[in-house]
């Protein structure tokens, strides 16, 4: 069976990463996290002071983007890959509030993009890879074998991310949440640059009252085919 690669795009809060790790782990591909990717950008920028007020210092930003490196190494406890920004592991820092609150205003910025895309399409060169992130189908790999476009009502995506940080023994409000869930819908949806869509050749999986065993059986189906054409 052909190496392919597989690109997953969706909304905030639908399991994107988690489906697309289990994928990679199951079938031996190599697994990048997109989306971890401006989330590290978006903590160097709250580390740095280039946010105050929700505005991003862009100046500073674009001048600072060559010291920010981002790599995957893998962790052995977990078997996934975390993230590392300049060396340093961010993995669990990067999923807060403080990050996904303005995660999607600095991922709106052409030159960030610019040079998140050039990084992944480096890393996804020799197929064989699962990628997941917004614009993976349209813009990062417009030319990818398998693409899946995830979505999810959002209450059951405010749900999950409640359940995520409640566990991990975080203060979390739903409303507040919810509210984050429905305020990055609209700014990926409606960013100039890369804008959340759906490709034109993407598979729609909607996820809301799936368990991980559909999900992964479905997945697996359509990488399957995919793969065989």
């Amino acid at each position: 069976m052909r190496k392919i690669t597989i690109a997953i795009d969706g909304f905030s809060s639908c399991g994107k990463s988690t489906m697309a790790k289990d994928l990679a782990r199951r079938v031996g591909y190599v697994y990048v996290d997109t989306g971890a990717m401006y989330r590290a950008v978006t903590l160097y920028c709250l580390e740095h002071k280039l946010i105050a007020d929700g505005k991003v210092d862009v100046d500073a930003l674009r001048q600072q983007m060559d010291q920010i490196h981002i790599s995957f190494r893998l962790n052995v406890q977990t078997g996934c890959p975390d993230t590392y920004l300049n060396g340093t592991r961010v993995e669990d820092r990067i999923r807060g509030m403080e990050v996904s609150a303005q995660v999607s205003t600095v991922a709106a910025l052409d030159f960030v993009r610019e040079a998140m895309v050039r990084q992944q399409q480096l890393m996804g060169a020799e197929k064989g890879v699962v990628m997941d992130g917004r614009d993976i189908g349209t813009v990062v790999f417009p030319d990818a074998e398998l693409k899946i476009f995830v979505t999810a009502s959002a209450e059951v995506r405010a749900q999950r991310r409640y359940d995520e940080l409640r566990a991990k023994g975080e203060e979390a409000s739903f409303e507040d949440i919810l509210q984050n869930v429905q305020h990055r819908d609209y700014l990926d949806q409606h960013r100039e640059v890369s804008p959340l869509v759906q490709a034109v050749d993407a598979v729609v999986l909607d996820n809301s009252n799936m368990s991980i065993a559909e999900q992964n059986e479905w997945l697996m189906n359509q990488l399957m085919q995919a793969a065989r054409e």
